[in-house]
């Protein structure tokens, strides 16, 4: 398929986007919240048709799955982004200078945004929640694994932006091939910015033949430190909500690092976790920690791969450190920048790490389970950025915005 026709009709509704009203927006917006709610037998329907296709042992079949309840909330998701501010059109800075030139610094949308992703319908939605109320058209890639569900989302949100009076066009989904991917990655005629959402392959694909700018919503490997003043009633249940709440999320927990003074404690920390069938991949000091203790068809012997892993699944490493910088050489070389914590009693054991650790978001005494653009208060989120420039952490509507100088003169002229 060429897909240019359809770039060069979400660029010109992009374009007619940033004269809407604000209220006109979020009108629309409650429309689709209200329309989602009453299609839920709908989108099941179309939903397993898509899961028909998966193993359900796939770690993706989860991130795939769509029940009334998760249909709910992403209907309430979008309530949330409406209550939120309108992102574009604020003064960022202003100042008057000696010729009597007025400058200022605005707020204003990307223009078209390009978001490719994977077994995550729910994408659809959030992301085009997001960048409708900041006034970015969106082109959308799913894949094959969520075809039938993606389409059904897509439909009622046209549908619903048609009653509101607002074109379309300033949503397209574009079929699932390789070559429609290719030809977003390469729009820059049309396309202002790409953001991938998906596995560590899908990301490296699209930094690597992405000429459109890219955003990089890495994935997430992610660890807890118990450090040796970690207190252990706090860290059996931080432990096991950051491994066990959702598995297939990229915040779950994927390598406990633990002091070698507290070992005695680790069956204590992780015993939650066995009763969830987790399987613990520890390295030697803590395998001997846990022999005859963790059940034993759940406790294996570590490898060089156990450690840089994101699991998304009932799947965990365990990894022995002497000191606090040992643990955070180990999230230096095997994290990727997304999430980190640290369980400690002891503030000067926090303070650094929470100022060394290099990551998109740094936890003490808690899950890290809350990187999340709901639970951070920002209505929703198109992704978690792990890179540093322009955004990092949870992306919401601030992040979809840049900015232009605005400059207003009375006759001035540059000698």
């Amino acid at each position: 398929m060429d897909c240019t026709p359809v770039f060069r009709k979400v660029a010109r509704s992009s374009r007619v986007l940033r004269t809407i009203s604000d209220s006109v927006i979020s009108k629309a917006l409650i429309t689709i919240s209200e329309k989602i709610v009453e299609a839920i037998p709908v989108i099941i329907e179309a939903n397993k048709k898509d899961l028909s296709r998966m193993d359900k042992d796939d770690p993706r079949y989860d991130r795939l799955l769509l029940s009334p309840e998760r249909i709910i909330s992403i209907s309430s998701d979008i309530r949330n982004v409406v209550s939120m501010p309108d992102p574009t059109g604020r003064t960022l800075s202003e100042k008057s200078l000696p010729n009597g030139l007025l400058i200022s610094r605005t707020s204003v949308p990307f223009g078209v945004i390009g978001v490719i992703f994977e077994a995550r319908p729910n994408v659809v939605i959030d992301v085009f929640s997001l960048c409708l109320k900041s006034r970015n058209a969106c082109v959308l890639k799913g894949g094959t694994d969520a075809r039938d569900s993606n389409e059904a989302l897509v439909t009622i949100i046209k549908e619903s932006l048609k009653a509101a009076g607002i074109d379309e066009e300033v949503l397209a989904l574009l079929p699932p091939g390789r070559e429609e991917t290719i030809q977003l990655l390469n729009a820059r005629e049309y396309i202002d910015l790409v953001i991938p959402r998906g596995s560590r392959g899908l990301i490296d694909f699209v930094r690597e033949n992405a000429r459109v700018p890219v955003i990089e919503t890495g994935a997430g490997i992610c660890h807890t430190y118990f450090d040796r003043a970690g207190d252990r009633d706090k860290g059996r249940v931080i432990v096991n909500n950051a491994k066990t709440r959702r598995v297939s999320v990229c915040n779950a927990l994927d390598c406990l690092v633990i002091h070698r003074e507290r070992l005695s404690d680790l069956w204590y920390l992780v015993e939650l976790c066995a009763s969830s069938s987790v399987i613990i991949f520890a390295d030697e000091d803590s395998y001997e920690a846990l022999r005859e203790k963790y059940p034993e068809e759940l406790l294996k012997h570590a490898d060089r791969d156990s450690f840089g892993t994101e699991f998304l699944s009932y799947k965990m490493a365990v990894k022995t450190v002497a000191s606090i910088e040992e643990a955070m050489d180990h999230i230096e070389q095997f994290g990727s920048k997304h999430s980190e914590a640290i369980i400690s009693e002891d503030i000067n054991s926090v303070n650094l790490f929470l100022i060394t650790v290099d990551a998109s978001a740094v936890y003490a005494n808690t899950s890290t389970a809350f990187t999340d653009g709901s639970e951070f208060g920002l209505g929703a989120e198109i992704g978690i950025s792990t890179q540093k420039l322009h955004a990092r952490g949870p992306m919401a509507l601030e992040e979809l915005t840049t900015y232009k100088w605005i400059i207003r003169g009375n006759g001035q002229i540059r000698k």
